[in-house]
């Protein structure tokens, strides 16, 4: 059989090259999907009878109404928002690398001032649903997501992905969520809802999903050793893998973790590696080591658990510290001494030496160190029954000290009288691991769910406020870049004008409202602006047109109906008053019929150009008509003086030399900020905490927005008040002052820990 020319065989072509999927991702990829379904089912069943119970529960008709149109909304659309999760998520495998999840809303330095606009209220609450289901399953899945994004980067060495362009990230999937929802026909009250439902059910679901996410990559080979995911999204090295389960790793591997863990932020030191260092250091190590009866860790135990109750809390804001309280512990009877054995006594030194580090951190008010310096000995307790209290990053005794000394870093004492939500929900905390703690540590995950709930609810009401307050700045900031922008306009066009009063206050009022409305809504760099810019140009020299020549009187006559027509349409536009439009213009007729009278005694100044600075006149007519007063033969030029009344050169010399003088010496009396310390200013990020001085008290606040339009830092305390605000000089000047400095709100477990392994090494060194 012959073949035709037109048909193009296929056999041999080599496909387009571009990037696929390994072969791992793709078994990924379609097992995810798979188990990903199952979950959303589970949900959706769940959700209908949740849906259900809420509406039988209803406070109120509204309450009631907008459960049900969830729930009929969820049933009709449980198939498309199934589908539309799931290709959600696998478009983020197919274009792995570029995908991004989408974000409703972005931060301030992303926003176009130009086109900035206000946030509508229900997008807002949706965002803000969103974040706190991320954040959610961040937070609760934190080690095995970890462990996912690092075998799949071992998988695509060659490209660099962030956290939320990993493929069954929190982020993709509350992405996808954020993306199924869309659709839903039902209001933001309803809406709010479901994603509610979202926040409190699936969360609790995706515990296997990522346990056989991780099982399908170690079944196909992929870092099947690893037990523990590095920190900082950092790619385990092909040619090494973790220690085998069960096993006891030579103290030869585990130390370059202990070395990377102050420094580069590394796994966590395990408990054998820290001990090794404090007998190195020569630190206090045997403090508790004592000649004598020797107390075993049953015992010890025992006694804790009857100080625990009655640990002495100091008087005011101090704290006894742990070793203080250990004192009567130790104390036998007859002035016996008990000793304790070498593995607990490092246990207690280390305990010890984490709450001097907390109860030493100028970040804490000293409230709320007292308030965290009572959980000493239940902490003790948890680290002398589990080592690997020190090198568990999720373990969950760390995890809520973390979250107290986070939630405290804002925080300031109160007046007399008023409410403090916060330090209750703290020392409700704290009393109950006091009072309901003995040896099940399940109780600190209880507090920290309680406690993380009751901060998503305040964060949530905090973020609104602040969000408002970012609005109400942005807009004022617009505001007065429209207004700066008007008045330069009018000032520029007037200056040496006789203007007439009544055109002067057009002027000043509505075509001033009129040019700060053209910026606000088009910008400065719109062709309407430039219209309008040249309109007042037009509108200035109608009413004092300078230089007079022989056809300034017939350019008038053709020029003053297009301006007193613009200035008309300008006024409509921005819905001025029409009985003060009429007004105003009647006082521009009055004022052209003023200037026609004076150009008949006006000089003329030959051989000057007939039109106006700044802009061009559009030409005549070919041949105009010629009319009578053309006709007429031009007036004599007067040898006088023409130019308005002036200051002498003299005076004006003068006046450049008292302001040069002025101005240099206010350059030398004001400070000027270093280089490093604008640096640092550029440098602090929305959401940073400082502390500033003012009026003899040091205030706690966050920077909340940097205002680009007018180059302002916006400070607000922890309930979202406007605080103070600054420009970049002066804050530059306020921080190399000292008037403002800065605090670390990292991870106060985290950061204690570094700062032992730092003091230890460092004494190791000595």
């Amino acid at each position: 059989m012959a073949h035709d020319n037109k048909v193009v065989r296929l056999a041999g072509q080599k496909p387009v090259s571009r990037f696929s999927l390994p072969v791992e991702l793709v078994r990924l990829r379609d097992t995810s999907g798979q188990s990903l379904k199952a979950v959303l089912a589970s949900f959706f069943e769940q959700a209908d009878d949740s849906l259900f119970a809420l509406a039988d529960r209803a406070g109120s008709n509204q309450d009631q109404t907008a459960y049900f149109d969830a729930m009929r909304e969820l049933r009709l659309r449980r198939k498309a928002m199934t589908v539309s999760v799931l290709q959600y998520v696998s478009q983020a495998f197919n274009e792995l690398g570029k995908f991004k999840p989408a974000r409703s809303g972005g931060s301030l330095e992303e926003v176009d001032q130009d086109s900035l606009s206000l946030v509508d209220h229900s997008d807002l609450e949706q965002q803000v649903a969103i974040d706190n289901l991320t954040n959610r399953l961040r937070n609760r899945y934190q080690e095995p997501v970890r462990m996912l994004a690092a075998r799949i980067r071992h998988l695509v060495p060659q490209l660099d992905l962030s956290d939320d362009q990993m493929p069954l990230s929190p982020e993709v999937i509350c992405g996808a969520i954020s993306d199924a929802c869309t659709d839903l026909d039902i209001d933001i009250r309803a809406k709010l809802v479901v994603l509610k439902l979202f926040e409190r059910l699936l969360v609790d679901k995706l515990s296997d999903f990522y346990q056989e996410c991780n099982k399908t990559l170690i079944a196909a080979g992929v870092l099947p050793d690893m037990k523990r995911a590095p920190v900082g999204g950092a790619q385990v090295a092909p040619g090494r893998s973790a220690p085998k389960a069960g096993g006891s790793p030579a103290p030869a591997e585990e130390a370059p973790a202990a070395e990377g863990t102050a420094h580069s932020h590394g796994p966590s030191p395990t408990f054998s590696e820290l001990s090794a260092l404090l007998h190195q250091g020569e630190t206090s190590s045997a403090g508790m080591a004592q000649t004598g009866a020797v107390l075993d860790t049953d015992r010890l135990m025992a006694r804790l658990n009857e100080l625990q109750g009655a640990a002495p809390q100091g008087e005011g804001d101090n704290v006894v510290p742990l070793r203080q309280q250990l004192q009567p512990l130790l104390q036998g009877p007859e002035g016996k001494r008990f000793s304790v054995g070498q593995v607990d006594s490092d246990v207690i030194n280390l305990v010890s030496m984490l709450f001097d580090f907390i109860l030493e951190d100028r970040q804490l008010h000293p409230v709320m160190k007292a308030l965290i310096g009572r959980l000493q000995i239940p902490v003790l307790k948890v680290a002398l029954s589990d080592k690997n209290f020190f090198n568990r990053g999720g373990h969950p005794v760390r995890k809520l000290l973390n979250e107290l000394a986070l939630a405290a870093i804002g925080w300031s004492e109160k007046r007399a009288g008023m409410r403090d939500p916060l330090r209750e929900k703290i020392e409700e905390v704290v009393g109950r691991v006091l009072t309901e703690y003995t040896d099940q540590v399940g109780l600190f995950e209880e507090l920290l769910k309680d406690f993380g709930h009751f901060m998503d609810l305040d964060r949530r009401r905090r973020e609104l406020v602040e969000q408002r307050l970012r609005d109400a700045e942005e807009g004022r900031a617009r505001q007065e870049r429209a207004s700066q922008a008007a008045t330069d306009v009018i000032r520029e066009h007037t200056a040496g004008r006789d203007i007439p009063e009544p055109v002067l206050q057009v002027l000043n009022e509505p075509w001033t409202r009129y040019l700060q409305w053209v910026v606000l809504r088009e910008g400065e760099e719109s062709e309407r602006w430039l219209q309008a810019k040249a309109i007042s140009e037009r509108l200035v020299w109608s009413v004092d047109p300078r230089p007079v020549s022989s056809d300034t009187r017939a350019e008038l006559l053709r020029m003053i109906p297009e301006v007193v027509e613009e200035l008309r349409k300008a006024l409509q536009e921005i819905s001025w008053d029409p009985f003060a439009t009429d007004a105003a213009i009647r006082d521009l007729e009055l004022a052209h019929v003023d200037v026609f009278q004076k150009l008949v005694t006006a000089p003329v100044v030959e051989d000057k150009a007939p039109t106006i600075e700044n802009f061009e006149v559009p030409e005549a007519p070919a041949e105009p008509a010629e009319t009578p007063e053309q006709s007429e033969p031009a007036p004599e030029v007067v040898d006088e003086v023409t130019e308005p009344a002036s200051v002498k050169p003299a005076e004006i010399s003068a006046g450049v030399e008292t302001a040069a003088v002025a101005e240099e010496s206010a350059e030398i009396q004001s400070p000027v900020a270093s280089a490093e310390w604008l640096a640092k200013a550029d440098g602090l990020r929305v959401g940073s905490w400082v502390e500033m001085a003012r009026d003899e008290t040091r205030v706690r606040c966050k920077l909340a927005a940097f205002i680009k339009a007018t180059g302002k830092y916006i400070f607000v305390n922890r309930s979202g008040a406007k605080v103070a605000e600054y420009h970049r000089d002066d804050l530059a000047i306020a921080l190399q002052e000292r008037a403002i400095t800065m605090l670390d709100d990292g991870l106060i477990f985290d950061r204690a820990l570094e700062s032992i392994i730092d003091n230890l090494r460092h004494n190791r060194k000595d």
